[in-house]
């Protein structure tokens, strides 16, 4: 797995899913011991004082898990662009290096922001021996790790992590929920700032308290749904507003979302928590 300031560039490849308009396949992610089925409805899936409590350059990772089915390289070169212009060091991995180890590592890369441009939505619980079925408010993350039986079987079973797929039938993948981020991930966050660009991130706050009882200082989310290309722009717009015009986080938001606007179709809204940044 890589590490810090390595310098993984962008790749050039075409976007998919043109036709599409952008658009998320409805998520789905089942986790056992309770299945956890995500149903992100989405269609984009799913700096003053900011980041950072310690000395040395300012550290920046983007995680593109949307590469594999919803590719943007003018996303990632923008963002880039953007953090070099603030001093930031910044690592990109694509989908395919997007896998359970890495997030199982990734808060002992140091990283002082992290961009997760990956799938995510609500969790559906499913009791294995009755088949009930319970929905919940909180949000699980999608790896671009295959599915396979015979890796991490006992955590599968457990419940830290389950069994993703953009819809039904579809290629299956290892998705983590909030159970992961607290007992299966190594180390501390330190001060760090948390961007999730997918579904439903902040509908409510499971996940998010997840990412700071590990140590982030903050995290930025969608209220529910999101397509691919709203999420795309606000998130280079929430960028220019901290790094560039050095926003305190809180503002930056709170302008980003004035100024990009609700998803036009879903009506999320881009949020903080806690409140304050």
């Amino acid at each position: 797995m890589g590490r810090r300031r390595q310098k993984k560039r962008p790749q050039k490849a075409e976007p998919r899913g043109e036709k599409r308009g952008r658009r998320l396949r409805r998520a789905a992610v089942v986790f056992v011991g309770v299945a956890l089925v995500p149903a992100c409805l989405a269609a984009g899936l799913l700096l003053s004082g900011l980041v950072g409590g310690g000395s040395g350059p300012r550290t920046a990772v983007i995680v593109d898990q949307l590469s594999l089915t919803f590719a943007n390289p003018s996303f990632a070169e923008t963002a880039t662009a953007t953090l070099e212009q603030a001093g930031y060091a910044v690592d990109y991995y694509p989908g395919d290096q997007v896998t359970v180890e890495f997030f199982r590592n990734l808060a002992t890369y140091g990283y002082d922001l992290i961009i997760l441009r990956v799938h995510s939505g609500l969790v559906e619980e499913r009791d294995i021996a009755t088949g009930n079925v319970t929905e919940t408010e909180y949000v699980s993350l999608f790896t671009g790790e295959p599915y396979d039986e015979t890796k991490h079987a006992e955590e599968v079973r457990a419940g830290p992590l389950g069994i993703a797929t953009y819809y039904d039938g579809g290629p299956q993948y290892f998705g983590i929920g909030p159970t992961f981020i607290k007992s299966s991930m190594k180390g501390k966050f330190d001060d760090t700032t948390v961007i999730l660009m997918g579904c439903d991130g902040l509908r409510s706050h499971e996940t998010a308290e997840a990412f700071l009882d590990r140590g982030a200082r903050a995290f930025v989310g969608w209220s529910g749904p999101v397509s691919a290309a709203h999420t795309d722009a606000a998130t280079e717009r929430l960028l220019e507003k901290l790094l560039i015009e050095g926003l305190p986080l809180a503002n930056a938001v709170t302008q980003t979302a004035a100024e990009v606007g609700p998803d036009p179709e879903y009506e999320s809204t881009l949020l903080v928590h806690p409140p304050g940044g």
